[in-house]
């Protein structure tokens, strides 16, 4: 069995790298920069060192690879997010196509299911739409808001204040991106499915941004205060911080792609993950948050 996976240094990676590893499979990691990897993990899996955007690295690394797990890395700063994606996708695409990859799991999202109108959650829409018609065998694992979108404003939250374009009374999915890389590496171990196949990853319970701001504040042990801002703020935001205004559009329209949105597959027992965001704050903010007082 050979499994390749892609960006083994993120928040999902990372974790399905380790559980693999504990498994007994060594795996193949596709990695830009290998000195990202720590030293324990660099000698026990098989190392591809290269660029997700070059089609033939792609082909070539994942080449004899039964199952491989795709995290796109287009950033939502470039200028070109969603046709980006959808380029940087084809490739492995391709690989499934031409029988070099016999199965994909595609670490998607949810809004995906809209096909349009999602921001860059639209390009995942596409790549979903490539590896459909590859004629391999594909997973498409829709998740929810990861916990760790927090941190990119650690700053924000250091000051007390929790901003969000979201609806602040609309409920969401949110989930430990170390409970997808859970799913993941239990799907990528499990040969027994076939097809075409959508698994949402839902998180423990949907939030609104008004309860998440009431976790982070028993979490955190100290008063955290929402404030949301309207997409047309969060654009001047966004360009005042000299990002090009289709990462712009990316990042907003995925706020506005998700108004209303019931997603495609419920929650029950194969879409709930178990870890609180009141224990991931606990555990992985805090601490964060401690040094910055």
């Amino acid at each position: 069995m050979t499994i390749a996976v892609t960006t083994p240094t993120g928040h999902v990676g990372s974790r399905v790298v380790r559980l693999l590893l504990q498994a007994g499979v060594r795996p193949r990691v596709l990695v830009r920069d290998p000195a990202r990897l720590d030293a324990d993990t660099r000698a026990r899996v098989d190392v591809r060192r290269g660029d997700l955007t070059d089609g033939t690295y792609v082909r070539e690394a994942t080449a004899g690879a039964r199952t491989v797990f795709w995290v796109d890395p287009t950033p939502h700063t470039h200028p070109e997010p969603i046709d980006t994606s959808e380029r940087t996708g084809a490739h492995i695409a391709a690989a499934a196509r031409s029988g070099d990859v016999a199965r994909v799991v595609l670490l998607s999202s949810i809004g995906a299911e809209r096909r349009h109108g999602a921001g860059h959650v639209d390009g995942l829409a596409r790549i979903e739409e490539q590896l459909d018609a590859s004629g391999a065998d594909v997973l498409h694992l829709r998740c929810g808001y990861f916990f760790s979108n927090l941190l990119l404003d650690l700053d924000g939250l250091a000051r007390g204040v929790l901003t969000t374009p979201f609806d602040p009374g609309m409920p969401m999915a949110w989930v430990d991106p170390r409970d997808i890389g859970d799913v993941v590496a239990a799907r990528l171990l499990n040969d027994d499915w076939h097809g075409r196949t959508v698994q949402a990853v839902h998180g423990p319970e949907d939030l609104t941004f008004a309860g998440v701001a009431g976790i982070l504040t028993e979490a955190l042990g100290r008063t955290i205060r929402l404030e949301t801002v309207s997409e047309d703020a969060l654009r001047a935001q966004l360009r005042d911080a000299g990002l090009p205004s289709g990462a712009v559009e990316g990042i907003v329209g995925m706020s506005a792609g998700m108004r209303g949105l019931v997603p495609e597959q419920p929650r029950d027992l194969l879409t709930t993950t178990p870890t609180s965001l009141g224990a991931w704050a606990y555990e992985t903010l805090r601490p964060l948050l401690a040094v910055r007082a």
